[in-house]
């Protein structure tokens, strides 16, 4: 193995350690929705709800990138998408 495929893999190595932190800080980035909570979304990344009820409140989660562009979460409740369904 020659100096560049052992710089190439420790740089490989040194770059998938660093992803470590930042996905444990996305997580940790994670809050409950109050009223009044300030929200400061740039871009939406997903919308998920708890399945399982045809029709009532839900757990929801909202995942997007805020102004300074770090992954962040929401949770909130929400009616559960079935309820849009009905009666139409």
């Amino acid at each position: 193995m020659n100096l560049k495929n052992i710089a190439a893999a420790c740089l490989i190595t040194a770059l998938g350690a660093g992803a470590l932190p930042a996905m444990a800080q996305a997580e940790a980035a994670s809050e409950t929705y109050a009223y009044g909570t300030h929200l400061d979304i740039k871009q939406v990344i997903s919308l998920t709800e708890d399945s399982g009820q045809n029709c009532g409140l839900v757990n929801a989660q909202l995942t997007y990138l805020d102004s300074m562009g770090e992954q962040r979460a929401l949770t909130y409740l929400k009616h559960a998408a079935d309820c849009n369904n009905q009666g139409g």
